[in-house]
């Protein structure tokens, strides 16, 4: 357990923030220039001047000795008075005099407790606060002073801490009530699941040596409630305050609601809380975001901390109903209200993005690394897709004359210098995609970013944020937005950029695109990862784990651990047929071959089937192929765009009890190829049509000469195993239960080649045949449902 501490700003934070909440007032430029302002300031500010003078003190709260620290930007001597001067240095795009009477609160409370500390450290009796404000889009600096005696601090500085302290008994006295009833928590279902037992020892194990792990653990192991409770048993065995359970789906996320609120029904008194994307919950929306026009943004922090006492008394399970009830309740906005409440949880569900994205991570909880927080990460295969996106930012010119036009036709209050601001943007795209046309090519790509380009972004940015604080919120104000935020996004990735990135300028008649693409986002997640004391990455298809290993995290700092099928090996058969091939050439010529493979593996049982192709264009051609050869077939095919509704009525064709047979044909890697479950005889097998490759394409194609020249291993980390992965999920709807039988037929010539075999997980190598015509396959298929089907249930002709 580390010793208990919190940060100024922190503590200023928590203690000092009133007022309404306003995402106007939040500052737009990036860490890396207000940085580099301070260093400016500090360098200028003289030779007697010390910069980053780090500060602390130790106070008692509850019995428990707490540390609270931080630097304070530089400490000087007044040539007048001869006092000592402590200064804090602030930067943002408003004016000096249009600060709100909040932030200036909270900027003199920080200052303030470093004169303090510094009165303390020096025996001093006197000092002098300074604030030092640089308005980043004039350049302008103002200075304010404030002399004060140490007495006057000390009281100051001991109100705060009286007040700190009183959330520290609330807190312990929950964590002293969640800890006894953890001692005498019992694993919730009687007995484990084969290897579930071993799954959660090697979680504890984790967590007690302070590693980080990657586990392949099949479908029915009882991943969520395998790695939940080793880790709801350590908050008290290793003395933590904190899991987060990082996700990437809302399925995932009702498994960890649904596995707290039995821990919660066996006895332990959990705190855990679910975060919900702002857009999802917010009450008002993104054009009333204001103090102005929503009330639950007004005046926010003045009764933010009675709503959050009163949810974390009260519920255990602080889901998206609770937070609501509690948010209408007391006035507060959702989103906000869930975040502060979360500094009291025990079990933080929630996306990935709270965690990784550079852009949106909580900087409550990772500003810094924590040891007595632990993550486990769901599902972490979808992390690596997920971790570039975060990691990349893209810039396009197609909408900005739209925009331009829009902002003419509304009565803005000085419109013209918005649109001043767009053409400046508009000429940057035009001189950064002039080098592209020259050269008659569609795309040209670096590995540097563009300094005249950037800082054109950059200042558009200060322009725009100078001038949108006076601006009614129109719908032309928000596409105006949409262009603002994007740029922002593109200023703060390019701040990561180094030797994993590239830099692509596409041109074409109607736009020109400029992309920040991260190829390798491995030393940004394992950053990530150890803002905690570990983690447990872990999925049912991570396949090979060396492979997610190499790009989510260090090697030499991680561990892999693979789980056997927790289900009978004869419950489940694969068969690869290989005398089909799918490559683009070939497909024509092979579709006859493909549509009779696919009728005898349907006709071999009546049931529900699942049909895999890893295209929209190709699933349709096989599909009509298929419903043209066999009309007397129940068929139906997954289409691009189905929204909920029809997703709903696709999955209605998978009912229970089957008269009939049905097929449904689906694309890997789409909504039905991951997270969905179809038990028992819901599903009874499961076709893949090829091995599932990424199409070509310009991104696909540079991260396959990023890792060949990296590793060598270009086309099977760019193509071969993002498209397995595919296959395994697919693969993974079949078998979720004890009692589940079915089939899975793989349908290319190259899942019989060695450099596909030694993907393919135990689970599915275990109880599997190849077959090389039509007649070997329909023999194995009667036999195996010879084998599991009863005689009324035999197959039909």
């Amino acid at each position: 357990m580390m010793a208990n501490r919190i940060g100024v700003r922190e503590f200023v934070e928590f203690e000092c923030k009133s007022g309404s909440l306003d995402e106007t007032q939040n500052s737009q430029h990036t860490a890396q220039e207000g940085a580099r302002i301070h260093r400016q300031l500090q360098k200028a500010a003289g030779p007697h001047y010390e910069a980053e003078v780090a500060l602390k003190t130790t106070v008692l709260l509850n019995g428990t000795e707490w540390t609270i620290d931080g630097r304070a930007d530089g400490v000087d001597v007044d040539d007048n008075s001869g006092l000592t001067v402590v200064d804090e240095i602030k930067t943002a795009e408003d004016d000096f005099a249009d600060l709100t009477n909040d932030a200036l609160g909270r900027y003199w409370a920080q200052v303030a407790i470093y004169g303090h500390f510094l009165c303390a450290d020096r025996d001093l009796t006197q000092i002098i606060l300074q604030l030092t404000y640089y308005q980043t889009t004039t350049k302008k600096i103002t200075r304010t002073q404030w002399p004060f005696s140490a007495a006057e601090l000390t009281e100051y500085f001991e109100t705060l801490v009286h007040d700190y302290e009183s959330w520290i008994i609330f807190r312990d006295e929950l964590r002293e009530k969640r800890d006894a009833s953890i001692k005498e928590l019992a694993f919730p279902f009687g007995h484990f699941r084969p290897q579930q037992r071993e799954f959660a020892a090697a979680v504890y194990k984790t967590i007690h040596t302070s590693q980080r792990l990657f586990v392949q653990a099949p479908t029915g192991t009882g991943k969520t409630m395998a790695t939940l409770f080793p880790a709801v048993k350590a908050l008290r065995g290793e003395k933590m305050n904190r899991l987060f359970y990082l996700t990437a789906k809302e399925s995932t996320r009702h498994s960890a609601e649904e596995a707290c609120q039995v821990l919660i029904d066996q006895g332990a008194q959990l705190r855990c809380i679910t975060l919900t994307a702002k857009d999802k919950i917010s009450f008002c929306p993104p054009e009333k975001r204001t103090p102005e026009t929503c009330p639950y943004y007004k005046d926010y922090y003045d009764r933010n901390k009675d709503a959050v006492k009163d949810m974390v008394s009260h519920a255990h399970m602080m889901n998206r109903a609770t937070i609501e009830k509690y948010a209408r309740a007391h006035t507060v906005d959702p989103f906000e209200f869930s975040l502060d409440a979360a500094r009291f949880a025990d079990v933080v569900i929630c996306d990935y993005n709270y965690l990784f994205d550079p852009l949106v991570f909580l900087q409550r909880f990772f500003a810094q690394s924590d040891p007595d927080q632990f993550f486990l990460v769901d599902e972490a295969h979808n992390l690596i897709h997920r971790a570039r996106d975060m990691y990349s930012a893209v810039l396009t010119n197609a909408h900005l004359a739209t925009v331009s036009r829009h902002l003419t036709k509304t009565n803005f209050h000085n419109a013209k210098e918005a649109r001043n601001a767009l053409r400046q943007l508009r000429t940057a795209f035009t001189e950064i995609g002039q080098p592209v046309q020259e050269s008659g090519q569609e795309e040209v790509v670096t590995t540097a970013l563009n300094p005249d380009f950037n800082r054109r972004v950059a200042r558009f940015c200060d322009r725009i944020h100078e001038w949108l604080p006076t601006q009614p919120r129109t719908p032309q104000l928000e596409e105006l937005l949409d262009v603002y935020f994007d740029c922002i996004t593109f200023m703060r990735i390019s701040e990561f950029y180094g030797p994993q990135y590239r830099t692509v300028v596409e041109v074409d008649k109607k736009a020109v695109q400029v992309t920040l693409l991260c190829l390798d986002p491995a030393p940004f997640i394992n950053d990530s990862l150890h803002k905690g004391r570990g983690a447990v990455l872990f999925s049912a298809t991570m396949s090979p784990l060396a492979y997610y290993q190499e790009l989510l995290a260090d090697p030499t700092d991680s561990l892999l651990y693979q789980l056997p099928s927790p289900f009978p090996a004869q419950h489940q058969l694969v068969l690869i047929q290989d005398n089909i091939v799918t490559t683009y050439k070939r497909r024509a010529a092979n579709e006859d071959r493909i549509v009779t493979a696919l009728a005898d593996f349907a006709r071999a049982k009546i049931g529900n089937y699942l049909v895999f192709l890893p295209s929209y264009s190709y699933l349709h051609q096989i599909f009509t192929a298929f419903t043209q050869a066999h009309p007397d077939m129940a068929a139906f095919e997954q289409t691009n765009g189905m929204d909920a509704a029809a997703r709903a009525d696709f999955l209605a064709h998978f009912a229970p009890q089957p008269t009939v047979t049905q097929i449904g044909f689906a694309v890997l890697g789409g909504s039905f190829g991951e997270g969905i479950d179809l038990p028992a005889d819901r599903l009874i097998g499961v076709a893949v049509v090829g091995v599932g490759l990424p199409g070509l394409s310009l991104r696909n194609n540079l991260l396959k000469e990023y890792f060949d020249a990296q590793r060598g291993t270009g086309f099977t980390y760019a193509y071969q195993l993002p498209g397995l992965n595919n296959v395994l999920q697919a693969g993974g709807r079949l078998i979720r239960g004890m009692q589940d039988q079915g089939v899975i037929l793989l349908l290319d010539e190259r899942f019989g080649e060695r450099r596909y075999q030694q993907y393919l997980p135990v689970s599915w190598t275990r109880n599997m045949q190849r077959v090389h015509n039509d007649q070997q396959l329909q023999t194995a298929l009667d036999a195996f449902w010879k084998e599991h089907t009863d005689d009324e249930n035999s197959p039909h002709a």
